[in-house]
């Protein structure tokens, strides 16, 4: 793709370097962005400085917000004796889109990744133990991809949370193993969570 201006290029290089964006597309949101009224390319620029500089992580389930806490956690219809745990919050953005789920989440930032070096220490597990203890929750909804490293997290939670009251279940293999739930489709992912199986490391 040849170019008659560096900024123009430069500007695709940028779009492009965002995730799903090849340079083709990202050609066409530049593009769109030059043509755009000087005010409503500021307003567009502004919008996406608030969001990087003012979005907060809730401090309950680790789910961005305007606030402190996030909606969802300050919703008090919300059953919050029931946590699904996810591995990011495109997974919780996923799930809330299937309205088949009315407790709160946790989310861990990923999953423990040896080879990623990703450690139990790099994620948001010490303090999913402590909402477990605090809070006297029932039940814990592992909603994490069906990989290798996904079944690894909920192996090594379980056997920390081994004698304790809480349930553990994970959801139905309505999402083929390997896969992301991000990319699973709403009727899919909401029957999974809707079917969920009890977890057992015994």
């Amino acid at each position: 793709m040849k170019f008659s201006s560096n900024l123009l290029e430069e500007a695709v290089n940028a779009f492009a370097s965002l995730p799903g964006i090849g340079r083709k597309s990202a050609l066409r949101l530049v593009l769109h962005y030059l043509k755009k009224e000087d005010d409503k390319a500021r307003q567009f620029l502004e919008k996406l400085h608030k969001a990087k500089t003012q979005i907060k992580q809730c401090s309950n389930c680790y789910n961005y917000a305007d606030e402190e806490i996030c909606e969802i956690c300050k919703d008090q219809s919300r059953n919050t004796k029931t946590i699904c745990v996810v591995e990011s919050v495109r997974d919780v953005m996923a799930i809330e889109d299937t309205n088949q789920y009315s407790g709160v989440y946790h989310v861990l930032g990923g999953v423990i990744s040896p080879i990623d070096d990703i450690g139990p220490e790099d994620l948001k597990i010490d303090e999913l133990i402590q909402r477990v203890r605090v809070d006297d929750v029932e039940e814990l909804i592992m909603a994490i991809s069906p990989s290798i490293e996904g079944e690894t997290t909920i192996f090594y939670l379980s056997k920390l949370l081994k004698g304790t009251e809480v349930n553990i279940s994970t959801i139905a293999r309505g999402v083929s193993f390997g896969g992301e739930l991000e990319y699973a489709d709403e009727l899919t992912l909401g029957r999974s969570i809707a079917a969920r199986v009890p977890y057992s490391i015994d």
